[in-house]
């Protein structure tokens, strides 16, 4: 267990929250229902210096995310850092951010995605962070939403209790340890570097979009080659949406593949868990960095 010091304290009224784009380039349009969201809630906003900029696919130069990024974590009155969307960017600056002041005052990093960069690196770091949606996927029609509803709790309570009806492949068991983990392809591409996941004793979990089966195949065979999967207290799957296939078909379906590389280890699994890409409605948030239970039966139950 962590101590209490790195834990990310819930937000209060008047809190300011900063928006900032690490990865992919963003509009105003686009975060204007978000902006309104926390304003709703009760919260302020700041908006980093290059948050609509546009560099290629980019919101800026590394230079200019680095420096926003670097801003917000900074900014003494910022509790929390909100990640506009995802794409690709973050594990370009990474490195180059300075985490000492967050080290000594936490505040909370938001984001799914991309943003497992930097989830991953302050989970080595000892800090807390939130893997919830992103402002790019705050719509009017999202706005009340359990994506939303779960992050505000999160931030706002620093708790989270949720209930599910359970996945015919899940393999039940009880679990207690820290939950890490984000994206499976940023999971991937961070090993062997000072951001690589330690999983041992702990709670993983694991999301992905847009891949070829054979790349998820590879993937988790990585993970388990490294020994990130033999000693894990437990696994929960999020969403594994959007995968694609060769003309010569791989023969199994992304579950089966996570399933078939844990399938000999004991530890409760959990497939199906509505957090990560398929549905912008329903990615429940999750405290990375913080102590959880997961019970997996008839039901799923996730507490932190």
């Amino acid at each position: 267990m962590r101590c209490k010091k790195r834990m990310c304290k819930p937000l209060r009224a008047g809190d300011l929250v900063a928006v900032v784009a690490p990865a992919r380039k963003i509009s105003e349009a686009e975060v204007a229902c978000a902006v309104k969201v926390l304003e709703d809630a009760g919260l302020r906003v700041a908006f980093a210096p290059h948050l609509y900029g546009s560099f290629h696919q980019f919101s800026g130069t590394d230079a200019e995310r680095l420096a926003d990024f670097q801003w917000a974590v900074d900014k003494e009155e910022v509790k929390a850092v909100w990640c506009a969307r995802g794409g690709y960017g973050g594990m370009r600056i990474v490195d180059s951010v300075d985490f000492s002041r967050l080290r000594r005052h936490p505040k909370w990093i938001c984001g799914y995605s991309d943003t497992t960069a930097f989830h991953v690196h302050l989970q080595r770091l000892g800090l807390e962070s939130l893997h919830c949606t992103m402002p790019v996927n705050v719509t009017e029609e999202t706005a009340r939403s359990q994506s939303v509803r779960t992050m505000l709790t999160a931030l706002t309570e620093g708790r989270l209790d949720y209930t599910f009806l359970s996945h015919p492949m899940n393999r039940p068991g009880e679990a207690e340890g820290v939950l890490c983990g984000g994206n499976l392809s940023l999971l991937y591409a961070m090993q062997a570097s000072p951001s690589d996941l330690q999983t041992e004793g702990k709670i993983l979990f694991i999301e992905d979009l847009d891949e070829y089966l054979y790349h998820i195949d590879r993937m988790m065979l990585s993970l388990k080659r490294s020994g990130k999967l033999s000693r894990l207290a437990g696994l929960v799957v999020g969403n594994l949406s959007d995968m694609h296939d060769n003309t010569v078909p791989f023969g199994q379906t992304a579950e089966e593949i996570v399933w078939n590389h844990v399938a000999e280890y004991h530890y409760p699994v959990c497939f199906g868990f509505p957090a990560g890409h398929a549905d912008p409605a329903e990615n429940h948030a999750l405290i990375f960095g913080r102590a959880a239970r997961l019970s997996v039966g008839t039901e799923v139950r996730l507490t932190q």
